[in-house]
């Protein structure tokens, strides 16, 4: 997942925004240092969009002028988890039940923030009748 956003500079600091993700707004006090600062801001508001239930917008194609910021393996995993979650109606205690782990649990897997281990969440996904497909692309 790579999210397009725009930089604006004000008051001696780069502040990133997100078209796709209203909630969000991330500084930092250069471009560098802000859009490095804006894949946890992203995730963050992600992991509110899991905990309100709300869906995760797609990203959009980046308009001229904007950046792009990449999310992590990890995250885009655990965001394939909560969308196929929604998909099949599957909840968070049938997930932990059919994993055979405790709800808790379950909980940090849907937490992009929480450093899961990636297989915990192909275990989740396989749970469930889904699977990760990995893909390495020059920069």
């Amino acid at each position: 997942m790579i999210y397009p956003v725009k930089l604006t500079h004000a008051d001696g600091v780069v502040m990133v925004t997100c078209h796709d993700l209203p909630e969000f707004a991330s500084v930092g006090d250069t471009v560098e240092e802000a859009l490095a600062n804006a894949v946890e801001g992203i995730e963050t508001t992600l992991q509110v969009y899991m905990q309100d239930r709300r869906e995760i917008p797609e990203p959009s194609a980046a308009k001229r002028g904007q950046r792009r910021v990449a999310l992590p393996a990890l995250t885009v995993a655990k965001v394939g988890l909560y969308r196929a979650m929604r998909a099949e109606g599957l909840s968070k205690a049938e997930l932990a039940r059919r994993l055979g782990v405790h709800p808790p649990q379950v909980d940090r897997l849907l937490n992009p923030i929480h450093k899961s281990k990636l297989e915990q969440v192909q275990a989740a996904l396989e749970a469930i009748g889904y699977r990760i497909e990995l893909q390495v692309l020059a920069a």
